[in-house]
């Protein structure tokens, strides 16, 4: 990765947000079964919330699909830093996210991910960064702590299943498993409240609330084939 050609583009990113408009201290997660148990009922900003998956391919990011179809339609930027694979644009669209407010940062090393992550949560122009670090260590969180409450953004680590071993300075630390209906998420660690227990999030209610938002998700013509060409990604390499 070119840092000084991802710095300059950040760069421009950041002056769209010169004001500091301040986010919403909460933002619903979209399922209200996961805002019940979380402190004011959603993700808090200015804080690093770090995903555990079992396994890839169970949905794991379909969890935090609703809130940055939310973000982005308030006009806020997101950030995708490292991710396993470039994300399929359609589905991102299909679930209202505004792909003009959606940033792609590949990175080829650990280091530039994790530098990445933290200059992106910096920016008062992302409200949210999602990140696929290979491993984090201690301080790593905790620098990424301080780059989101600077930001006051919220940044979402995934890590692997066997960290949840380990302790972790995140204020959230939530494990995901498959479930029939969406996702089964033992709460680890959740600053304001206890941990140790488990929810089911159902995907098929976090549709109720696509629907409402039909305005700012074009959903693609069924009669034609649907190509990634139709929905360009901004993508840092």
């Amino acid at each position: 990765m070119n840092r000084a050609e991802a710095l300059e583009q950040l760069t421009r990113l950041c002056n769209l947000n010169r004001e500091g408009v301040a986010p919403p201290a909460i933002e619903p997660t979209g399922f209200d079964e996961l805002d019940a148990v979380l402190p004011n009922g959603g993700w808090q900003s200015g804080t690093i919330v770090e995903l555990l998956p079992a396994a890839t391919g169970i949905g794991e990011l379909r969890l935090l699909m609703p809130t940055l179809a939310r973000m982005t339609a308030r006009d806020r930027h997101v950030a995708l830093i490292s991710p396993p694979h470039i994300p399929f644009a359609p589905a991102l669209n299909n679930h209202g996210v505004r792909l003009d407010r959606l940033l792609v940062v590949r990175a080829g090393k650990n280091i530039d991910t994790l530098w990445a992550l933290e200059q992106t949560l910096r920016c008062r122009s992302f409200a949210a960064v999602v990140g696929w670090p290979e491993s984090v260590r201690d301080r790593d969180v905790r620098r990424l702590q301080l780059a989101a409450e600077a930001g006051r953004s919220t940044g979402f680590v995934y890590r692997t299943v066997s960290a949840a071993r380990d302790a972790s300075p995140a204020a959230m630390r939530l494990r995901q498993q498959a479930a029939p209906q969406g996702l089964l998420i033992d709460i680890l660690k959740c600053r304001g409240t206890r941990g140790g227990f488990s929810i089911a999030v159902n995907f098929q209610k976090s549709r109720e609330e696509l629907r409402d938002m039909k305005s700012t998700s074009v959903e693609p013509d069924s009669n034609k084939d649907v190509s990634p060409a139709d929905y360009p990604l901004s993508v840092i390499r």
